[in-house]
């Protein structure tokens, strides 16, 4: 349940985050780098905590397009977002390969694109189907990396939940919001394999706190043309910021540290939870209600990411190593 390595500068003795856990991973929970609380979450409680703050942003985020637009949101979360980790993890600049610092600037990249692209999705369409949309890009990463048949399993239970809540096919939604929301999906899956290398490659957050600064560079520029000084209207900087520390700032940490304890295959089935938080998130937020159908739907993604995280615990005893449900494993 690997994913193959394409990045032969990496030293042969760096933990592969995508290989089963490890308790010597530098900055993983469960060792002395960590925060307590952080350690007592565990990879699967870090997922599932950066989903959640992910999804209650983003409802956020919508109530504050009408003010900046999609991509003003984009870049005033990004630039944010970037001075929050910079000032927390103060990263080092120097002692990094050529390599790192192109992973780095890989991952960035993509949390521009992915970010500008769901925006620009959720502008057009509501935000329950746009992550429905959006989760697809990860469940393909799932069983493209998945070594073992039962997977292919979930993804399948998984993919059938995301299409039974868009209605069957998504006929009704606008053609561009859908065109996006796929296009940020392929980001998604391009972010967890990047994220994992960066992971890697960085001590604690750091390389997700420079990513974080070459995604609000690239971004800035398309913000200003859109909105111009408006970003500097008081109420849109403060709520700019609560977007930025609900939407990166936490989900991308917890994330990080996650794919250090957890196979990228089973992280990427456990994203199909996504579509049942900003469900939820659209109805407590944005007043968006949900059908039967839609119910039935989120109950069969949440099979499946339970029947995923099954399999890796299944693993872990097998190999006598760290359980991913243990609580400071």
């Amino acid at each position: 349940m690997t994913l193959p390595s394409a990045d032969p500068a990496t030293p042969a003795a760096t933990p592969d985050p995508t290989s089963e856990p490890s308790a010597a991973t530098p900055g993983a929970p469960g060792t002395p780098g960590t925060p307590r609380g952080i350690r007592a979450l565990g990879p699967v409680g870090l997922v599932l905590a950066g989903g959640i703050s992910v999804q209650f942003g983003g409802a956020l985020a919508v109530t504050l397009m009408p003010r900046v637009g999609a991509l003003g949101v984009v870049a005033l979360r990004l630039a944010v977002a970037a001075i929050v980790l910079m000032v927390i993890c103060r990263p080092k600049l120097r002692g990094h390969s050529r390599a790192d610092w192109g992973t780095v600037a890989v991952f960035g990249i993509t949390m521009a694109a992915m970010n500008g692209l769901f925006y620009q999705s959720v502008a057009r369409i509501p935000l329950g189907p746009a992550v429905t949309l959006e989760v697809l890009g990860p469940l393909i990463l799932s069983v493209v990396a998945s070594r073992r048949a039962v997977n292919l399993v979930w993804a399948g239970l998984a993919l059938g939940g995301v299409f039974l809540l868009g209605g069957g096919g998504f006929s009704t939604l606008d053609p561009a919001g859908v065109a996006f929301a796929l296009s940020a999906g392929a980001m998604w899956a391009a972010y967890i394999v990047f994220s994992a290398r960066t992971g890697r490659r960085f001590p604690q957050a750091d390389g997700l706190a420079l990513a974080m600064v070459v995604a609000a560079v690239a971004f800035l520029p398309l913000g200003l043309v859109e909105s111009g000084d408006r970003l500097l209207n008081p109420t849109t900087i403060a709520l700019g910021s609560a977007v930025a520390i609900l939407s990166s700032v936490l989900p991308y940490t917890l994330e990080l540290l996650a794919l250090r304890r957890m196979p990228a295959s089973t992280f990427a089935v456990l994203m199909s939870l996504e579509p049942a938080v900003a469900s939820i998130a659209g109805f407590l937020v944005l007043s968006q209600t949900l059908s039967v159908t839609e119910g039935l739907a989120i109950g069969l993604v949440i099979a499946a990411s339970m029947g995923a995280v099954r399999t890796q615990v299944g693993r872990g005893r097998a190999k006598n190593v760290p359980e991913v449900l243990s609580p400071g494993a």
